[in-house]
């Protein structure tokens, strides 16, 4: 928990001078041949398209077992929690596409996987902004509006990530639906719900 909050708050820290405007941004192309374009803010990252889900990029290599052993976990959650939640995977140990989509398919990875040449970007940008050192895997959790809400160095028991995607969806779905009078008219209030930990 104390490793996680160290992050998040130098994750912070670099806010004002690695911000970016949504005129720039940041692409990444995977295996898939899709390309998504992640916008930096002074929050965290808005990837387009998703902006309704809670994301989690990762950092993984392909002789890494606690990233191994954290595939399966993965993709159960993609499957279970496809509605509104979503994964962004670099492989950032040397895997090349062609490698990359053979590694993915003997895996049975569903969600969008990307290898560090076409994502090289992204991980820079981050590993300025984060601070991060290189250790794997490593995982960013942003909510539904792109704000950083979890950074964690280390594998993440699947059961303790499930419950953070569904608190940190149902606490941004809670944020952005403004209450309504009892003639159905809308009115600004300011709803405080914690966020998760």
């Amino acid at each position: 928990m104390k490793k996680i909050l160290i992050l998040l708050a130098l994750f912070l820290s670099f806010n004002a001078l690695y911000a970016e405007t949504t005129s720039s941004f940041l692409s990444i192309t995977g295996i898939d041949s899709k390309t998504l374009k992640i916008y930096g803010t002074t929050e965290g990252l808005i990837v387009k398209g998703m902006e309704n889900k809670v994301v989690l990029l990762e950092f993984f290599g392909h002789r890494c077992p606690p990233c191994l052993a954290s595939i399966p976990n993965l993709i159960k959650l993609q499957n279970e929690l496809k509605e509104q939640f979503t994964i962004i995977a670099i492989e950032v140990q040397g895997l090349n596409n062609e490698d990359l989509t053979k590694f993915a398919q003997n895996k049975g990875i569903n969600y969008f996987v990307a290898s560090y040449e076409n994502g090289k970007e992204l991980v820079e940008y981050i590993g300025a902004r984060a601070q991060w050192s290189g250790g794997i895997p490593f995982s960013i959790l942003l909510d539904t509006k792109g704000n950083v809400q979890m950074m964690h160095a280390g594998m993440i028991p699947q059961e303790a990530l499930e419950k953070m995607v569904k608190e940190v969806y149902t606490t941004s779905q809670a944020l952005s639906i403004p209450k309504s009078d009892q003639n159905g008219t809308n009115t600004e209030n300011n709803i405080s719900i914690k966020k998760p930990a």
